[in-house]
């Protein structure tokens, strides 16, 4: 691996906490691009999955399960001041790893802020309590205190996290686009001016995976192109999404938070039980689901404008995701299961056939050029032949675990951060060379085009970025 860029010397120990399919894509990443050695990296996993790619690897491998009971016994003896935990676990509390590495003075990254087992689905606890918003706000809460600690970046795999990058870049680039003089921002206060500025309405995290194995999706199976524990986890909890200035039509199923930014709102729904319609250069328009997700919640919360306490400017923001084929039909499966977990799983990697490609980036729209898109366009071949151990799908996440570790390295005394804080020209300079070709896509669609074909709905044509019209009923 001698023949790749060595971004940074890392004189500590790694730990990983979880190796799924995420986690296994993300180690040939670090031994390539961070100067460190095999024996400084340890594995701790509640399963033996990935065990293969360890031993491949040379790296220590420990079944056991992270717990509240163990955490301190298990991880005290491999994390002390200086060394980094590499978090890309589910039903694992962040906050108490959060709180855990603050203490040993080590480094934190995760993918998103996962709650104790539970915490996504437990109805005695209120469903407000149970989205990312409350994960979110928990976890900003331990600033308090630790502003300049051992740097703790939050949920920064793919989305949420490269996508907030995304946003900056694509907003440059429309800016240049309309003639409008972007300067040079660096401060939530001028990135939110310029998002005002320029108009925005609405940022979708707009995605379709179309890869495809000749091993189709059986009766009973939930298939994926990246972690199913992962994905049945967020498609439970309650739809959320950014709630923007603009919008005049507030849903019947919508709920307003009464702690916290106040930023986003959640629906008495799952985000895999809710639609919405997108775009993406390749694919279209198209119907996605409406997955909570991280980016939703920050992304509309970092470019808010205010003047005192009154909003005067937010985008609606939320994730619009058509996953494969086959996840589609596993997702279909699950909620006509009343989300009760099929008993067989499959994640996708070398049965994938030639061709697929995972289109990830953002739509942001309402601006004077209507809609525009930017992101990543990766094939499955060309994943193939970038790194080991990856599809098109994981790449774009793990290599944007890849950056934002690096980025903790270069900036180790941070305290508690997020993507959008981040330097977003670093974080892509890192990510560019996996993410294949990298566009940016003007398009004239908007949720009204080719609406009431078949018969009459109840829509805003006054304002075609309203949610009322994006959302599919």
């Amino acid at each position: 691996m001698s023949q790749h860029k060595v971004h940074v010397e890392f004189p500590g120990r790694i730990v990983f906490v979880g190796f799924g399919s995420i986690g296994q894509g993300v180690l040939p990443l670090i031994l390539r691009h961070i100067g460190t050695q095999a024996e400084r990296i340890t594995i701790v996993s509640a399963d033996e999955r990935g065990a293969d790619v360890a031993v491949h690897f040379g790296v220590r491998f420990i079944k056991q399960a992270v717990t509240a009971e163990n955490l301190r016994g298990l991880l005290e003896p491999l994390l002390s001041s200086g060394d980094f935990l590499i978090n890309v676990s589910v039903d694992v509390s962040s906050c108490a790893l959060i709180e855990f590495c603050h203490e040993r003075g080590a480094l934190y990254l995760d993918t998103c802020i996962e709650p104790w087992p539970g915490g996504y689905t437990d109805k005695s606890i209120p469903a407000a309590r149970r989205t990312n918003y409350a994960l979110r706000e928990t976890a900003l809460a331990l600033r308090q205190g630790r502003e300049n600690g051992p740097t703790a970046v939050l949920t920064h795999g793919a989305n949420p996290g490269m996508v907030s990058h995304f946003v900056k870049q694509a907003m440059l680039n429309i800016a240049a686009d309309t003639g409008v003089a972007a300067g040079n921002p660096q401060s939530r206060a001028d990135w939110a001016a310029l998002a005002h500025t320029l108009g925005i309405k609405v940022i979708h995290v707009a995605e379709r995976d179309t890869q495809v194995s000749p091993v189709r999706k059986r009766p009973g199976e939930f298939v994926n192109t990246w972690s199913v524990d992962g994905f049945v986890s967020e498609g439970s909890q309650p739809c959320e999404l950014g709630w923007g200035s603009h919008e005049r039509h507030f849903p019947a199923d919508g709920h307003r938070y009464d702690f916290g930014r106040g930023s986003s709102i959640y629906l008495s729904q799952p985000g895999a039980a809710t639609k919405v319609r997108t775009w993406t250069p390749k694919a279209g328009h198209f119907h996605a689901f409406a997955i909570t997700h991280g980016e939703s919640i920050s992304i509309a919360d970092y470019l808010t404008v205010k003047s005192g306490d009154q909003v005067l400017y937010r985008p609606t923001a939320h994730y619009a995701y058509h996953p494969c084929d086959d996840a589609v039909l596993s997702v279909h499966e699950l909620t006509g299961r009343n989300f009760v977990m099929q008993s067989e799983q499959r994640i996708l990697m070398n049965e994938i056939s030639s061709g697929g490609i995972d289109e990830l980036g953002v739509l942001l729209a309402g601006h004077t050029r209507n809609a525009y898109w930017y992101g990543s366009q990766l094939s499955i071949d060309e994943a193939r032949t970038l790194c080991p151990f990856n599809n098109a799908t994981s790449l774009q996440v793990t290599v944007a675990v890849l950056s934002g570790v690096i980025w903790a390295m270069e900036n180790p005394r941070q305290g508690i951060v997020e993507p959008d804080e981040m330097d977003f020209r670093r974080n892509l300079e890192i990510c560019m060379p996996y993410l294949g070709p990298v566009v940016g896509e003007y398009t004239d669609w908007n949720p009204l085009t080719d609406r009431e074909r078949l018969f009459p709905e109840d829509l805003d044509r006054s304002d075609p970025w309203q949610f009322k019209n994006i959302r599919v009923r």
